[in-house]
């Protein structure tokens, strides 16, 4: 009897320990069927690589210069000099009066020189009168040939003297315009060391001038990049703090340095000091070589992280919500807010448009229409 009971009690338990387990697997079967969706990280908008001419371009470093700086010395020695009339960074003009010698001891000799012809020429009118008349007479025998050649040859005589007389005076004249010290070109008064009441030798140098103030950008480059470049190719130079110019390559240096293996390149700045820039000044070119196609995407598609430029590509779409992959790129050029993807990237992909500093590897983003 006892052993019956327990039994039936043996079999309810069983039996109620069954519904258990199939209640328990239907109630997780219920939730798992209504688990809700995974909240999305963000809500992006997506864009896709766009294939876009880029320019092709190279940067060097250099500094700007004068085009042609230009020696004015003085021509004429031991005078003093009695006037400075121009300063550095003063713009002249051609023929411009940049200083005065004193000129009263080149007065003296002009006027010594005018008189040493005036006796010249006197002396060479008498001697042809004399000469005349020698050969008039010559025929009745009343002179000899011996005497009428001395005659013919003191006319020649005075000749050369008032040639001589000619030659020195055109020379003192030179003297005497060398005393005003004129501006061979315009431009503008790079430095000067002439000073008031100094006595100059002949030849010192009294001025330089950047002729035209004229002034250029001479770049460094290797000479893998040089054979790149040609003139007449359009340069951006940007001086730092100061502002940027746009010029073109004047020419090319025909060696190179045998130290470093560079060369120069010579770019004509137009109207350079209008700009701000001035002789001296470190600027950085950038050469415009050409133009080809490149796979870009927007800078904010772009996150930076450990070093390396990563984009997040769109996976497989559910409705609104899609998982993100990190994909490393490599980047080529800049073309204004743009940059270009050397490797990483399909044109066919879509990415996440901006925030993609905000999102990890795996992540769900909401899709937004633009």
């Amino acid at each position: 009897m006892i052993k019956g009971k327990t039994g039936a009690l043996l079999t309810a338990l069983s039996v109620l320990i069954g519904i258990g387990i199939i209640a328990g697997r239907s109630s997780y079967s219920a939730t798992a069927d209504t688990a809700p969706a995974p909240k999305p990280a963000l809500s992006v908008t997506v864009i896709q690589p766009a294939m876009r001419d880029i320019p092709m371009t190279l940067t060097a470093n250099g500094s700007i210069a004068a085009w042609q700086e230009a020696i004015i010395g003085a021509e004429i020695s031991d005078l003093r000099l009695i006037e400075v009339n121009v300063q550095v960074g003063e713009t002249v003009k051609k023929g411009q009066l940049l200083a005065v010698f004193s000129d009263e001891s080149v007065l003296a000799d002009v006027a010594q020189s005018r008189a040493a012809l005036a006796e010249a020429e006197a002396n060479l009118a008498d001697a042809r009168v004399n000469a005349e008349r020698a050969g008039q007479i010559s025929a009745s025998g009343a002179l000899s040939s011996q005497q009428v050649n001395q005659y013919l040859t003191g006319e020649k005589t005075a000749k050369a003297k008032v040639q001589s007389a000619k030659a020195q005076l055109d020379s003192q004249l030179l003297r005497l315009k060398y005393t005003k010290v004129l501006a061979g070109d315009e431009g503008v008064i790079s430095s000067r060391s002439a000073t008031l009441g100094a006595v100059a030798a002949k030849g010192q140098e009294l001025f330089r001038m950047i002729r035209q103030n004229r002034l250029e950008w001479r770049g460094e480059v290797t000479a893998s990049e040089m054979a790149q470049l040609k003139p007449g190719i359009a340069v951006s130079v940007e001086v730092p703090n100061v502002g940027s110019i746009k010029g073109k390559i004047r020419a090319l240096a025909p060696t190179l340095d045998v130290q470093s293996r560079n060369g120069l390149v010579y770019v004509d700045l137009p109207e350079a000091a209008q700009h701000g820039l001035r002789a001296g000044m470190f600027g950085r070119g950038e050469f415009q070589i050409g133009i080809n196609a490149g796979l870009i995407v927007p800078q904010t598609a772009l996150s930076l992280r450990e070093g390396f430029s990563y984009v997040f590509k769109l996976g497989e779409q559910s409705g609104s919500l899609a998982k993100v992959s990190q994909v490393k790129v490599q980047l080529g050029r800049r073309t204004g807010d743009s940059l270009e993807i050397l490797s990483g990237l399909n044109p066919g992909d879509r990415l996440v448009a901006i925030g993609a500093s905000f999102l990890t590897d795996g992540d769900t983003v909401q899709l937004v229409q633009p």
